[in-house]
């Protein structure tokens, strides 16, 4: 699995511009936000979030964050 250096993310303003979060879909295991670390992944989910957009009748954006940052090495220390 290649090192993931970028992240592309589904979102949507919520009460304004300043106000904003990424969005998910409920499943059958529950609530999967609409992420991917390679575009195929975020191509294969697009569906899922123009279905959001036209449910919410809110503007659905795909963003990209690529500054990598590592908060912690190890999650269970």
């Amino acid at each position: 699995m290649p090192r993931i250096d970028e992240v592309f993310a589904y979102i949507c303003d919520d009460t304004g511009p300043d106000d904003e979060g990424v969005i998910g879909i409920n499943t059958a295991h529950g609530w999967m936000p609409l992420i991917g670390a390679d575009v195929a992944r975020v191509e294969s989910i697009r569906n899922a979030a123009r279905s959001v957009a036209l449910l919410t009748k809110k503007k659905v954006k795909l963003v990209r964050f690529s500054n990598r940052e590592v908060i912690n090495e190890d999650i269970l220390s």
